[in-house]
């Protein structure tokens, strides 16, 4: 062989090893498969659970205003506290009203002598026409001085009656038993009725207290689905516990906002010791029968810009990706309104090695020490 023949024949050579050792890098750089647990979907009977963000109210909430012009003298409870119906809240200066009903009281004894006299006219104006001595005319006078006496009466009696009303309206006492507000006017104010001035305070009946919320149309009609025959409410609080009162629904609006497409819902919740406060926010859940729907551990489902998807180990062994429907949290669990069929093998763990066809290798689930929950 001469030398150009010796000299391809090295290079030949030595391209077929390099290529060798290129191929022998490429299968040593392939990432081994992701060993993963499943949990292959299924559906089950599960409660229909809809949720939605609520603000509470009290009750029972009311305007606690002066009826009568006069000043304030007395406020006779704590800002905040919790009072019964007829507790003594506020006192407004009583001696103008008594001077007033003293009159008043007077004007009717007069009204009444002056009705007395005219009774004892008429009488004498009867037995006069009677015997002849004086003429009908007479009589009719007396008659008509009677009657104009009669209706002075009850005008003076319906006075003394207002003026006594007056009188009352001095004392402002609770109209309701509930949770006190901050008083509005000041000690020594002069109030005037129809005003502003007139707002002393504000009562809030807190237990039981009112929760406000709406659902969608669609959200309504399964209220209203047969199977939809006990339908129970639930209080979830700012940290996430749930609030150990049932509720029940006391309201549920018959028109659908035209702007929001939401019907307006009320529930009622006991609130012992005041744990709920009027205008806080919480999440209500009403639940409205069963159905069949397949159930996920919230850990398996993720997020991102096209909304909440699992992955799923494929029949080729591979990481599949699939967006799903996702409706209300049942404990640890989710429920999956869409996206998912009975069989699939949904990944529950190593979630965070995953890529779209990233080789998986199914573990069985670790077995739970014994004795341990």
């Amino acid at each position: 062989m001469n030398r150009p023949a010796r000299a391809l024949a090295a290079a030949l050579a030595a391209a077929a090893l390099l290529a060798a050792c290129n191929k022998d890098a490429g299968k040593a750089a392939a990432p081994p498969p992701v060993p993963v647990s499943v949990l292959v979907a299924a559906p089950r009977e599960v409660p229909v659970v809809l949720e939605a963000v609520a603000r509470t109210e009290g009750s029972r909430e009311v305007q606690v205003r002066a009826r009568v012009a006069g000043t304030l003298e007395q406020q006779l409870y704590t800002e905040g506290d919790a009072v019964k119906a007829g507790a003594p809240l506020f006192r407004i200066e009583r001696a103008p009203f008594e001077i007033d009903l003293e009159q008043q009281r007077g004007a009717l004894a007069q009204e009444i002598a002056r009705n007395e006299l005219a009774q004892r006219d008429f009488e004498r104006a009867k037995d006069l026409v009677a015997r002849k001595f004086v003429s009908q005319q007479s009589l009719d006078q007396a008659a008509s001085t009677l009657a104009q006496s009669n209706a002075a009466v009850q005008v003076a009696k319906a006075r003394v009656r207002q003026s006594e009303l007056n009188l009352s309206y001095t004392a402002v006492d609770a109209p309701i038993a509930g949770v006190t507000g901050r008083a509005l006017q000041s000690i020594g104010s002069l109030l005037v009725p129809n005003g502003d001035s007139s707002l002393l305070t504000t009562l809030t009946r807190t237990d039981p207290i009112w929760v406000r919320f709406a659902l969608s149309e669609a959200e309504f009609a399964s209220l209203r689905a047969p199977e939809a025959k006990r339908i129970e409410v639930k209080l979830l609080l700012d940290d996430g516990s749930l609030y150990d009162q049932p509720g029940r629904l006391n309201f549920s609006g018959s028109t659908v906002d035209a702007a929001l497409g939401t019907v307006q819902m009320r529930a009622e919740f006991a609130n012992p010791g005041l744990r709920l406060l009027p205008g806080q926010y919480v999440r209500v859940q009403v639940v409205a029968g069963n159905r069949q729907a397949i159930v996920v551990p919230q850990s398996a489902v993720l997020q991102n810009e096209s909304g909440r998807f699992v992955w799923l180990a494929g029949a080729d062994g591979k990481a599949a990706a699939r967006n799903i429907q996702a409706g209300s949290w049942i404990g640890k669990d989710w429920v999956v309104l869409g996206g998912l069929q009975a069989g699939d093998r949904v990944i529950v763990n190593n979630l965070v090695r995953l890529r779209p066809g990233a080789a998986v290798e199914i573990k069985p689930a670790e077995a739970k020490p014994e004795g341990k929950k």
